[in-house]
């Protein structure tokens, strides 16, 4: 580890204002990141489109969602060795130069260097997900939900702004001889660029070390950090997991809500195509998608005080209801846009949830030392998860309709729901 125990100890009232810039610093940089990734995610079906045709467009959306999972096992293998601020900066210039590899094949028209760029894209993600669990390194117990959750909750911000960037960015990069629809992951390239400089510069002391000293300076921190793992990467980060039922509830929360989040929402705009004329379709899915992304992150503080209020588990118990209730809605409401509405807006409500409160458990419930890899293991298994549901959903959408998707993700919650109301033999916060 690159944790210099030798250095000066630091006691709790030390470390409260490196916990506030960092959260001042991170919230800028996930903005600026957001931007970048929901440019890219805007225009990118419609740029595979025109390069490979319409049957592969949605597997380059997949590809990129692809690439972040799986681009978080090297960034949390940096995170454990060298702290966060390398971590994040290696997962946005990977994400920049994905960037750069999908204008070069707009380009070139090139489909090998489209899906390849897409994959590395994926590093966006990859990074803008990383930084909730940085926001909890040094956060008080108390208040750890309300400090991931405003990271989240900044995620808002990216995504609000980032169409008028888009199509800013199209028209100027046109008149750089670029093709159209090449112009916006340039601009997504430029962003992770600017806030892996950032970071660079300006992320120290490392969240991650100062904590490890920390841990290392409280006496009562040591029970806590005994346990290893037991093998090197994620096998030793699935043996911690294992160990541990609080972690193993905070990943499956995670990975569950994000599953049936995916596998509703991402056919939630067929169906609306199935009633609404081409004409006004796009007009209505924009509305539709706008409130489920409201739903997702515009209450993401007011889950988090709950989820310091209540408790992580009441928290995740609630998203399940609300998830539940989304599926029946959206899968009852037939033709009626308004049902719909309301099903997917509570579909993005129980996804934050379940996000939120699993990630913060999942947080406090493994040792410092091996938590990045831990949570590099959710977030693979998370986006492998997202990325299954949408390849399904798709297949299960045109053999039995709407409402069944509705009904197999409703499903899909239940051992979810027999995990978190298993009892739990130890506290929830394993080191404080």
């Amino acid at each position: 580890m690159a944790t210099d125990l030798t250095a000066p100890a630091l006691t709790r009232p030390e470390v409260a204002p490196i916990q506030r810039r960092t959260l001042r610093l991170l919230f800028v940089t996930q903005i600026i990141g957001g931007i970048g990734v929901t440019i890219g995610v805007a225009v990118g079906a419609l740029l595979a489109a025109r390069i490979a045709g319409t049957a592969v467009a949605g597997l380059a959306q997949s590809a990129a969602v692809v690439g972040g999972a799986l681009l978080a096992v090297p960034v949390t293998r940096i995170m454990t060795g060298h702290g966060r601020r390398p971590g994040l900066v290696v997962a946005y210039l990977v994400g920049a130069a994905g960037g750069v590899l999908v204008v070069l094949a707009a380009v070139t028209r090139q489909v090998p260097l489209l899906f390849l760029g897409m994959l590395l894209f994926g590093g966006g993600s990859a990074a803008n997900l990383q930084a909730r669990y940085t926001a909890v390194d040094l956060a008080e117990p108390a208040r750890r939900g309300r400090q991931l959750s405003l990271i989240v909750w900044a995620t808002t911000i990216g995504a609000v702004a980032a169409p008028n960037f888009a199509a800013l960015a199209d028209h100027t990069t046109g008149g750089w001889g670029l093709p159209p629809l090449a112009g916006p992951f340039a601009f997504s390239a430029a962003a992770f660029v600017l806030a892996s400089v950032v970071l660079l510069i300006l992320l120290r002391p490392d969240p991650l070390l100062t904590a490890r000293r920390l841990a290392a300076a409280e006496p009562v921190a040591a029970p806590a950090e005994a346990p290893a793992p037991r093998g090197p990467g994620m096998r030793g980060a699935w043996q911690v997991v294992r160990e541990r039922p609080a972690a193993r509830l905070g990943i499956a929360a995670v990975a569950v809500g994000h599953l049936v989040m995916v596998a509703v929402m991402s056919m939630t705009p067929v169906r609306l195509g199935e009633f609404h004329h081409d004409a006004d379709v796009l007009r209505v899915v924009g509305v539709v998608l706008s409130l489920h992304i409201a739903g997702m992150y515009a209450l993401a503080p007011v889950v988090g005080w709950l989820t310091d209020r209540l408790g992580r588990r009441p928290v995740i118990l609630g998203g399940i209801g609300v998830l539940l209730a989304a599926c029946a809605i959206a899968g009852t409401a037939g033709h009626h846009t308004p049902g719909l509405s309301v099903g997917l807006t509570l579909l993005g409500l129980g996804w934050s949830g379940t996000m939120v409160a699993g990630s913060t458990l999942l947080s406090e419930s493994v040792p410092t030392a091996v938590r990045p890899t831990v949570q590099g293991l959710s977030d693979l298994i998370m986006g492998l998860a997202g990325a299954g549901a949408a390849a399904l959903s798709g297949f299960v959408m045109r053999v039995a309709g709407y409402p069944t998707l509705t009904l197999l993700a409703a499903v899909a919650v239940v051992p979810l729901v027999a995990l978190a109301l298993r009892p739990a033999p130890t506290a929830p916060d394993e080191e404080d």
